[in-house]
């Protein structure tokens, strides 16, 4: 039985399911919540169902079963309040080509019922680089500033939650710094933000905590922090002064393996496990008498451990 919606949520959603006309389940009873200023990372391979849970939360597609609720506010019921709530930057450039970057910004603050603010307007543009480009028309941009159009449509009606689907696939990398900059100065202004990227050192840099989707499931939901340390691997390599033949029988604890020649030792271990930690290994090297030349340790990075994750629950949906 899905638990009840959490009232110091931005966003709760339970029980949720799609399931579309051709019989494809889109996503899977997914229980989530979103705390209010934080930063929350969705990931999931392509069709895993993350732009149909967002487009469900906003109002653009209707969901089979489930509740979503918006700073306390039911999507059904309060579709006014909650849209007015949320601001959305879709994965699809969709503006008037011959509208200005000014006129299509001001005009979408003024579909959510705000009084005209020239002051806001100008901030935004000019936070996004593109106060230079205000008269221009929208045919006239290249795609990176088409971008910067639709994040600086969403923000234009000062929303509380801000949804970001895959908002720098395709840019330049300035762009990229621009828009991440912008994101933790709205953060620090008590903005929630919910992204899907490909960029998978994207979400490592700038989320608080990490949710993976999988065939319209949700898979985990973790403190960023907490899941690197919990499901982190870390690789010691160790350059040895002289080939052994063997690992002595002392080391077994760690299943050292060493390679073809004898002069190199590697071992994996869970990044939290402080019993097999990298100096604890080299001490008894020491203490055996092993001399080494080289260390070299490499921890996981979030994208080893989501692809890990996908691939164990694809492994688990097809036994």
């Amino acid at each position: 039985m899905p638990t009840s919606p959490d009232s110091a949520s931005a966003v709760s959603i339970r029980g949720l399911t799609k399931t579309y006309a051709t019989g494809f389940q889109a996503l899977q009873r997914v229980d989530l919540d979103i705390r209010r200023g934080e930063i929350f990372a969705l990931l999931g391979p392509n069709g895993a169902g993350k732009t149909t849970l967002i487009s469900i939360v906003c109002g653009i597609v209707t969901a089979s079963r489930g509740s979503v609720t918006v700073a306390g506010h039911d999507i059904g019921r309060d579709w006014r309040t909650t849209r007015s709530k949320i601001g959305l930057v879709p994965q699809e450039l969709a503006t008037d080509a011959f509208e200005t970057v000014w006129s299509t910004v001001n005009f979408s603050r003024g579909l959510f019922g705000k009084a005209p603010n020239p002051a806001l307007i100008e901030q935004v543009l000019r936070d996004l680089s593109l106060w230079e480009k205000r008269h221009s028309e929208i045919r006239e941009l290249s795609g990176g500033m088409k971008r910067r159009v639709m994040i600086a449509k969403a923000l234009s009606h000062e929303p509380e939650i801000l949804f970001l689907d895959e908002p720098t696939a395709g840019v330049d990398v300035e762009l990229r710094r621009d828009m991440w900059e912008m994101v933790r100065g709205l953060r620090e202004r008590g903005v929630t933000i919910i992204l899907t990227t490909h960029y998978i050192d994207e979400a490592e840099e700038m989320a608080d905590r990490i949710g993976v989707i999988s065939k319209g499931e949700v898979i985990l939901v973790e403190e960023k922090t907490a899941l690197m340390s919990k499901l982190g691997k870390k690789q010691l390599t160790i350059e040895l002064d002289a080939p052994l033949e063997a690992i002595p029988h002392e080391l077994a604890a760690w299943n050292l393996v060493l390679k073809p020649g004898g002069h190199t030792l590697q071992c994996e271990f869970d990044a939290s496990d402080r019993n097999a930690g990298v100096a604890t290994v080299l001490k008894r090297l020491a203490e055996l008498g092993i001399g080494y030349k080289d260390v070299n340790t490499q921890q996981s990075s979030l994208e080893d451990i989501f692809v890990s994750l996908v691939h164990d629950r694809q492994a688990e949906t097809a036994a």
